[in-house]
C-alpha cells in the first residue's frame, strides 16, 4: 500500500487534488485536522482531552495525531484489504513530524508537493476569504503572509532531507493540468 504525503502553501489547491485524487485511484484520504476533530465529536475521554487542548489553542503532541493517523490507516485496511493507497494531507508540517510519522506509522512512499509563488498564494486566500460567508480573524494578508513564511520555513527542510521521494508539481496553471502531472507521479509506483 502506497504512502502519500500531500504538502504544500495554504492555498496551493492540496484539498481540490486530494479529491481528484481519490476519484481516480481510490486511497483513502487523510488529514489530521478533520481526523482531529472527529476524534472530539466522538464524546471520547482522548476526544475530551483534545477538546481540551484545541480550545486553548494550543498544539495537540505529535505522538497523538500520529496514533489517530495510524488507526484509521488501519481501520481502513481492515475494511478494504486491496487499498491502494493512503493520502496524508497536509503532513507533515515539519521534518520531526515526517521522522516521527516514519518510526511509528511507516515509511512514505513519495511526497507530493504542490510549488505556488507566494503572490499567488496570498492572492488565492485573500479571494477565498473574500468569498467567504463567514469571515475568520486570520483571514487578513499579514496574517497570510505570515503563515506563507512559516510554511516556506519548514517546509524547505522536509523538502530536502526526503530529496528524492519529492515531486514538485509547480501549481498555478489548470486544476485539470496539475492533475496530470499528479498521475505522472502515482501510476509508476502503482504498475511496480
Amino acid at each position: 500500500m502506497l504512502v502519500i504525503w500531500i504538502i504544500g502553501g495554504p492555498g496551493c489547491g492540496k484539498g481540490t487534488q486530494c479529491e481528484k485524487i481519490i476519484n481516480k485511484y481510490g486511497f483513502v484520504h487523510l488529514s489530521s485536522g478533520d481526523l482531529l476533530r472527529e476524534e472530539v465529536a466522538s464524546g471520547s475521554p482522548r476526544g475530551a482531552d483534545l477538546s481540551k487542548l484545541m480550545s486553548q489553542g494550543l498544539f495537540v503532541p505529535t505522538e497523538v495525531v500520529l496514533t489517530l493517523i495510524k488507526e484509521r490507516i488501519e481501520k481502513a485496511k481492515q475494511e478494504n484489504p486491496n487499498l491502494k493507497g493512503v493520502l496524508i494531507d497536509g503532513y507533515p508540517r515539519e521534518l520531526d513530524q515526517g521522522l516521527q510519522f516514519e518510526k511509528t506509522v511507516g515509511p512514505v512512499d513519495i511526497v507530493i508537493y504542490f510549488e505556488v509563488a507566494n503572490e499567488t498564494l496570498i492572492k488565492r486566500l485573500l479571494g477565498r476569504a473574500a468569498a467567504a460567508s463567514v469571515k475568520r480573524e486570520d483571514d487578513n494578508e499579514e496574517t497570510i503572509k505570515k503563515r506563507i513564511e512559516i510554511f516556506n520555513e519548514k517546509n524547505g527542510k522536509i523538502v530536502e532531507h526526503y530529496g528524492s521521494k519529492v515531486k514538485k508539481i509547480v501549481a498555478e496553471g489548470d486544476i485539470n493540468d496539475i492533475f496530470q502531472e499528479v498521475t505522472k507521479c502515482i501510476d509508476p509506483l502503482l504498475k511496480c
